[in-house]
């Protein structure tokens, strides 16, 4: 592949950060990727792992020859690496981001870019794992998965085309929707699937034959609740950052639930097998795009 950029900035090297660096050093998009965060000692790790080239502590320093830079932090934190990187931009320089929830971090962006917000391009990579950290990077973790890219009205369209190419170097199939679409969807099909496992182990977790029930667990409720081995700090910002969204397929679950109950209550076999068959029938026929 024909080399896209110079340098690559990522803020955030753990799994999504540091797939995104291997995948792009593999692909050839850039010339160099340079990494950023907190703590020095795992960008020591990205280094001799051979996720990045360079690493920077200090936010704007990072960004400062940068063409593209990828922000790949917790939801409560764009805002403050935002205002940490925009002294350090060139006019030129394109901004992503990764996170689960999009009109929040628009809404961050406008604030601290204000005249420049159009080189900011809100992205959302739809992949991932139950495990953090750089040491679970993985370079084929984009491979065949979809990114989604939210662009605003204002968004420059030859920095969305750039951030479309970054993505498609790593194997993943793009699309672009609205903010507020991806927030809805996102809900129903991420979101409240990650709480309704947080909570069911916590749930099973507070019953006094805890030993028991988790020891003679079969592969049905390891498959339900891996994710519930997810980062707590991540999606506790997802799930507040898209509150609204969520809520109200919180609300369309508890109505559904409440059916199942009714039907447990009537002892209705009839009422059981049609949310079953109609459940079925609907993951069936999604099965190929799962």
């Amino acid at each position: 592949m024909t080399v896209k950029v110079q340098t690559v900035c990522i803020i955030g090297t753990g799994l999504i950060g540091g797939s995104l660096a291997l995948a792009l050093k593999q692909s050839g998009f850039c010339s160099r990727v340079v990494g950023a965060g907190r703590t020095e000692a795992t960008l020591k790790k990205a280094i001799e792992l051979g996720v990045i080239d360079h690493y920077e502590t200090d936010f704007s320093l990072a960004v400062k020859d940068a063409d593209i830079v990828v922000v790949a932090v917790p939801l409560s934190a764009m805002k403050n690496v935002f205002e940490q990187i925009a002294p350090g931009l060139s006019t030129t320089a394109i901004v992503t981001d990764a996170g689960s929830a999009k009109q929040t971090v628009i809404n961050d962006a406008e604030s601290v870019f204000a005249a420049n917000a159009n080189r900011f391009v809100p992205g959302h990579p739809i992949s991932g794992t139950e495990k953090s950290g750089v040491t679970a990077a993985f370079v084929e973790l984009y491979e065949n998965r979809k990114v989604i890219l939210t662009p605003t009205d204002n968004t420059d369209a030859n920095a969305l085309k750039l951030v479309t190419e970054m993505w498609q170097a790593t194997g993943a199939e793009v699309e672009s929707m609205s903010a507020q679409h991806h927030d809805m969807v996102l809900a129903g099909t991420s979101h409240l699937p990650h709480i309704l496992a947080f909570g069911l182990v916590d749930c099973l977790n507070n019953l006094k034959e805890v030993d028991e029930v988790f020891r003679f667990a079969a592969g049905g409720f390891r498959d339900f609740t891996r994710i519930a081995s997810s980062d707590p700090v991540m999606w506790r910002d997802i799930c507040l950052s898209n509150r609204e969204d969520i809520l109200d397929m919180i609300k369309k679950y508890q109505d559904e639930l409440q059916m199942i109950n009714n039907a447990l209550q009537d002892s209705n076999g009839d009422d059981l097998i049609e949310i079953f068959e109609r459940a079925k029938k609907a993951r069936d026929l999604f099965n190929n795009q799962l």
